[in-house]
């Protein structure tokens, strides 16, 4: 194993393939090498090279660990799946959808692994919410609400879209049943105090069922906010990622309509819209490092030959509705449709 890049997301990678009984690290590559050292410490036997060519020529590495800036991208995993070499990406895949699909594409030549570190997305919440939403328990899906607000950190060369969105976006590929799937976005935002990009923004997406999501994404928030909503035509579940002692709950309260068709014949002319007030649920979840369960899926993943559960195409998706929403935010609040058109 090999990690590229020693900034601000290379060190959590390090320590969690250093303590995988699946990998062992064999170098760590950034152009800062007393920077790479620092991440190390003083007695680690793990390499340091400030040159990716030298990473390549090694046989013994097998997998590589892209955290470079989100520009790189394309050419550090390219040059990677190229060398052979099984490939995680950290979020975005690529700062294109074009520069995705062409990562996308080599990797599938090749019969490589290719990932997107989507780590939300394996966390003990998250994937309790899959297995949640694709049982069946909550019901059709009808609507999906989602606030992540901070103060902070104002981004030099993306909106808080592109800096916020993805973990929310991809956390929505990652728990809709399959079959279900965005289909158009708008997106409307601004910059309130004139760095040139938007610091707060509103996402809504339509779902080919109908349902809709609305993401919200803030760094101007004077309070850090984590929560979603997911609604359902059975149950309710509430996410708060910020309360540790209760980060879901699932509510058997909501709104029941009897249908015309249902009625008799004196009352088909009207809907019966009554509400119910049942028990709410706190399902246990056992804590577990996200970052610890993405490199135990990425062993999996190499092992199997089979598509990571956040593989590149999943990065793709997310690529697809991030390009859009630009599109719309630029347009005034237009909304696009994932196929290109827009209305």
């Amino acid at each position: 194993m090999a990690v590229i890049g020693a900034g601000y997301w290379g060190p959590n990678l390090v320590r969690n393939f250093q303590s995988s009984a699946d990998f062992r690290l064999r170098w760590l590559c950034d152009l800062d090498v007393d920077r790479a050292r620092r991440v190390l410490g003083d007695y680690s036997t793990v390499r340091v090279t400030d040159s990716l060519d030298t990473v390549l020529s090694d046989d013994q590495v097998q997998a590589v660990a892209v955290a470079t800036p989100a520009g790189t991208h394309l050419a550090v995993a390219m040059a990677a799946l190229t060398a052979g070499r099984h490939v995680l990406v950290e979020k975005p895949l690529a700062v294109t959808w074009q520069e995705g699909q062409q990562l996308v594409a080599e990797a599938e030549r090749r019969g490589l692994s290719l990932m997107c570190d989507h780590t939300y997305c394996y966390t003990p919440a998250v994937l309790r919410i899959r297995d949640i939403l694709r049982s069946g328990d909550l019901g059709d899906l009808h609507y999906l609400d989602s606030v992540r607000i901070n103060l902070g950190l104002v981004q030099r060369d993306v909106d808080v879209i592109w800096d916020l969105a993805p973990h929310d976006l991809s956390i929505l590929d990652f728990i809709l049943p399959p079959g279900v799937a965005p289909v158009a976005v708008a997106a409307h935002g601004t910059d309130g105090i004139g760095v040139g990009r938007a610091c707060v923004a509103y996402l809504t997406l339509w779902l080919n069922t109908g349902a809709i999501a609305h993401f919200h994404v803030n760094w101007l928030s004077p309070v850090k906010v984590r929560t979603a909503i997911i609604g359902g035509s059975k149950r309710t579940l509430v996410w708060d990622d910020l309360n540790p002692t209760q980060r879901l709950a699932i509510f058997d309260r909501g709104v029941e309509v009897a249908y015309p068709d249902e009625l008799g014949p004196e009352q088909r002319r009207d809907m019966l819209v009554s509400y119910r007030s049942g028990d709410m649920i706190a399902p246990a979840l056992v804590e577990r490092e996200a970052l610890r369960t993405m490199v135990d899926e990425y062993a999996r993943s190499i092992r199997s030959g089979a598509p990571a559960l956040t593989d590149g195409r999943a990065g793709l998706r997310v690529l697809s509705v991030l390009e859009a929403a630009s599109r719309s935010l630029a347009d005034g609040g237009r909304t696009i449709h994932l196929n290109g058109s827009d209305t």
